[in-house]
Parts: C-alpha cells; sequence; structure tokens
C-alpha cells in the first residue's frame, strides 16, 4: 500500500459497510470521486462485481472501472481500478469492529506504469497522486465518520 488512513467510527461495522459500498453516496462524501454505477447486472457489492467510476478535480473529469476483489461485508471492501486496459490503482476499506464501534482504513495502492503515471497527470490535473490521495482519504474518512455517527 502507498497510502493510508483510519479513523475510529461510533457506528457498527455494518452500518460503515452500507456506506463505503454505496457508489452514488460515496460521491457526495469525497473530494474527488464523483460516484459510481454497478455494471453488468450487478445491484451491489460482490466478488467480481464491476462498476464505473466517475471523478473530478477543478474542470477535469473521467471515469475509471472498477473490478471487487474482496468483499466481505462490514469487514473489508476492495477493488482494482483501471483506466481502459491499463492499470491504475486498488483502493480498499477494513473495517475492525472495536467496542460499540469500527476502526476504518482507507488505504490507496498505485499500480500505474511510468506512461499512465504521466497520461494520469494532464488527464486528472494531479501531479503527486500520493500527497493528493493522503489529502483526499483525510476528507472522506471525516464525511464517513460524520454521516455514519448522525
Amino acid at each position: 500500500m502507498d497510502v493510508s488512513r483510519t479513523t475510529f467510527v461510533e457506528a457498527t461495522p455494518e452500518k460503515v459497510w452500507a456506506i463505503v459500498t454505496d457508489l452514488p453516496g460515496m460521491g457526495d462524501l469525497s473530494p474527488e470521486a464523483t460516484g459510481g454505477e454497478w455494471q453488468g447486472g450487478a445491484t451491489g457489492p460482490s466478488l467480481g462485481a464491476t462498476f464505473k467510476g466517475t471523478n473530478a478535480h477543478g474542470s477535469k473529469t473521467w471515469s475509471t472501472m472498477s473490478t471487487v476483489t474482496v468483499c466481505e461485508p462490514a469487514r473489508q471492501f476492495a477493488f482494482d481500478v483501471k483506466a481502459g486496459p491499463l492499470s491504475v490503482s486498488t483502493w480498499s476499506y477494513l473495517l475492525e469492529a472495536e467496542g460499540a464501534g469500527t476502526r476504518l482504513t482507507e488505504e490507496w495502492t498505485d499500480t500505474r506504469g511510468a506512461v499512465m503515471k504521466k497520461a494520469g497527470a494532464v488527464a486528472t490535473g494531479v501531479k503527486e497522486r500520493h500527497e493528493h490521495n493522503a489529502r483526499g482519504m483525510d476528507t472522506t474518512l471525516a464525511a464517513i465518520k460524520a454521516a455514519a455517527e448522525a
């Protein structure tokens, strides 16, 4: 993993799971992801399910295709991201029950090759992806926490 952030949420893992796997809803909680839509007949998270994710940064917008690689309800949700045939990243949410709440960890692993790193910087307007994602993860986790605890 390249970037990892953790927060404690005063809500059950089941409640947190419902938030992190709600593709359209995550668009309201993330500073970059604007939503997503399950593909191929999928209506929710399941191992091997695919979804189209949409993103924005400033005036730049783009979409990616993701495949769910880990789907353990109320425990872990992970997916691999591609832009066309090229690998972009792996995202993971780990939910650990702790007392009456949940320790939530968001992780991002950069899987881009050199060409994709250069193309991605142009397409997204983000030159330093590691720092950008770390800041975005802090914002996203705070928003998930607020939504789950409301």
